[in-house]
């Protein structure tokens, strides 16, 4: 009987164990979406956000086990009494003007601002005089004290995210950091937060790159293995003309009366495709074209995986362009002020998983538009210049302005002009034209025409036809000083040519020892002279 007593026991431990295992129910969810918009100057963005909840309040719960929140993350709330903190990386400048408002804009380099916890100055509570839950506001030196109190867990909480993201997050200090009080409210739970708590920098020079997306993509429940992450491939990414990925923790209320909290992690990602790079000339694009794979599977860890595609601007019935696979649903609402229509794809839909295990969407245009449909040849640096060809009609009495912006790459020495401080030439437009006639034109024998009338190309008497050249354009860039490698060649090569001279010239010559001759016929009228003189010879 007693050697029955262990087993037992264990049993009723296993049972407890797996009764607590079904009673308990996740706290934590997990939503990513993809939202891909064609942009008004035919580049294509896409904005991926990924959504971690938990119904958890980590200050006060003490919490040890973590599941799809990021423990990292999670620790950084408890130790340093964060509100809320927002993070951005951002290589680029996102251009309103072509593109339009952006979802979450974010300045170039690295954006950090947080709002603390009034509980970050707790060890200076004695210094307040509170006890047993009295409340009263600090005076002036004691807000002193609070600012320091801040001042120290900002120093601590920057070196801790540098060392997260791989990023330079260590150089912020006094000198880069401000307290604003009108911008950068709290966006999650708000009541009355004092400014005294906030803190926000920006380092412009910081440099985004690789290192700084893998540790951002390991925060993922799915890190890149499975879901909308598969996309985040990096050698795509980055080969874009707007990159920024950013990290916002903050409060949100867990039911209608904001009875308890929970934390949110949002995760975003947004990207700008250029797209006569990407799609070679053409505005079609889709999934494979942009990040060079497709999507196969959710994350398994998501509770909702969703891409939506903006067709705002399109409809089913417009010949000219068409979306595959053909959405099932579609989903409208306002957004940043304008009324916007997105086909809805649901990767947690088993028709869609089933029908199509490799789910690539596309755009394609059947037709090119009838006002014209724009070639464009990027250049290549040392290897073929840029090629612009627009087909337009104008109207009578019309101004035409079209603008290219671009950049002159670094030359190497050898290949600047002899006389570069006059400045760099960019080639003339050409602009062809058939411009209709006034006066109807009879046919003419070209044998018997004079010869500046055979010179112009008139196929008939409807129009005649215009090449136009405009003048070439003189850019004035900044160009090194010739004078100090011309100064530094001439020194080097005297100093070369006396040191190389002088050593040659000692290992080069012979010495020989010649005796002393007698003398000729010099020496002795010399000495017949100095005879006569009375002086003693030679």
């Amino acid at each position: 009987m007693a050697a029955a007593m262990p087993l037992a026991v264990l049993v009723l431990l296993l049972l407890g164990l797996g009764g607590w295992g079904l009673a308990e129910p996740p706290r934590d969810s997990l939503r990513e979406e993809l939202v891909i918009t064609p942009l008004p100057s035919g580049d294509v963005a896409a904005t991926f956000q990924f959504r971690t909840r938990w119904d958890s309040e980590l200050q006060r719960e003490g919490v040890s086990h973590y599941r799809l929140f990021p423990k990292a993350l999670g620790q950084l709330i408890s130790k340093y009494s964060l509100r809320e903190l927002h993070l951005s990386f951002t290589q680029g400048f996102w251009r309103t003007r072509y593109w339009g408002p952006p979802f979450l804009q974010a300045p170039s380099g690295a954006e950090l601002w947080v709002w603390f916890q009034d509980t970050v100055a707790d060890g200076l509570a004695a210094s307040w005089g509170l006890r047993g839950g009295e409340q009263r506001q600090p005076q002036n030196s004691e807000w002193v004290c609070v600012s320091l109190s801040v001042d120290k867990s900002w120093k601590e909480l920057s070196n801790v995210l540098s060392g997260i993201f791989c990023a330079s997050l260590n150089f912020i200090d006094s000198t880069n950091t401000v307290t604003p009080t009108a911008s950068f409210k709290p966006l999650g739970l708000a009541n009355d937060t004092d400014h005294y708590f906030l803190r926000y920098a920006v380092l412009p020079r910081e440099v985004v790159c690789t290192e700084n997306l893998t540790p951002w993509k390991k925060l993922l429940p799915c890190s890149s293995k499975a879901g909308l992450s598969v996309l985040l491939k990096a050698d795509r990414l980055f080969h874009t003309s707007y990159h920024s990925q950013a990290v916002h923790i903050r409060p949100v209320c867990r039911n209608a009366r904001c009875t308890s909290v929970s934390w949110e992690l949002r995760q975003t990602l947004s990207v700008v495709f250029d797209a006569f790079i990407t799609g070679q000339g053409k505005k079609d694009w889709s999934l494979f074209r942009m990040f060079s794979r497709t999507l196969t599977e959710p994350c398994p860890l998501a509770s909702e995986s969703r891409v939506y595609v903006d067709i705002t601007n399109y409809s089913q019935d417009n010949e000219t362009l068409e979306v595959s696979p053909p959405p099932t649903t579609t989903y409208q609402d306002v957004i940043l002020g304008t009324r916007k229509t997105y086909a809805v794809y649901d990767l947690l839909d088993t028709a869609m998983v089933n029908n199509s295990r490799n789910l690539n969407l596309q755009f394609k245009w059947k037709k090119p538009p009838e006002n014209g449909y724009i070639h464009y040849q990027p250049a290549q640096d040392r290897l073929q210049p840029h090629l612009l060809e627009m087909l337009i009609q104008l109207p009578a009495n019309s101004v035409t302005k079209v603008s290219i912006q671009f950049e002159q790459a670094l030359l190497k020495w050898t290949e600047y002009t002899p006389d570069p401080n006059h400045g760099f030439y960019v080639s003339p437009s050409v602009l062809s034209a058939l411009v209709p006639s006034v006066v109807a034109a009879k046919p003419v024998d070209w044998e018997e025409s004079p010869l500046f009338n055979t010179v112009f190309p008139v196929s008939d008497g409807s129009g005649y036809f215009v090449r136009l050249y405009t003048e070439p354009l003189l850019v004035s860039l900044p160009t090194p000083d010739f004078s100090m490698p011309y100064n530094v060649i001439c020194l080097t090569c005297t100093v070369v040519a006396v040191c190389y001279g002088s050593f040659y010239n000692l290992l080069t010559r012979t010495f020989h020892i010649e005796e002393p001759s007698t003398g000729g016929l010099a020496k002795r009228l010399a000495n017949l002279i100095r005879r006569v003189r009375g002086v003693p010879p030679l």
